[in-house]
């Protein structure tokens, strides 16, 4: 692509592995990644538990019979609002 620098982010960007590849990897092009510190470098964890929280709050809930799905297209998701 051409550009010099990349950002991580998410959990997986708490890889000490992958840092180093990226690092070192990024450096034979001269180009830069930028991270948080691993503290700092959580999944999305938290942002569900938030956003199920704000669903119960709205008085929103789907009860124990949910099916999951993994790996569901986004092109394949529902809008809530326009049930």
């Amino acid at each position: 692509t051409g550009l010099k620098r990349l950002v991580i982010a998410g959990g997986v960007s708490a890889n000490t592995r992958l840092r180093e590849r990226l690092e070192a990897d990024l450096a034979k092009i001269r180009a830069a990644v930028y991270y948080a510190e691993p503290a700092l470098c959580t999944d999305n964890g938290a942002m569900i538990a938030f956003a199920g929280y704000q669903r119960l709050k709205a008085g929103q809930q789907d009860g124990l019979s949910v099916t999951t799905t993994p790996r569901w297209p986004m092109t394949e998701l529902s809008n809530p609002n326009e049930a």
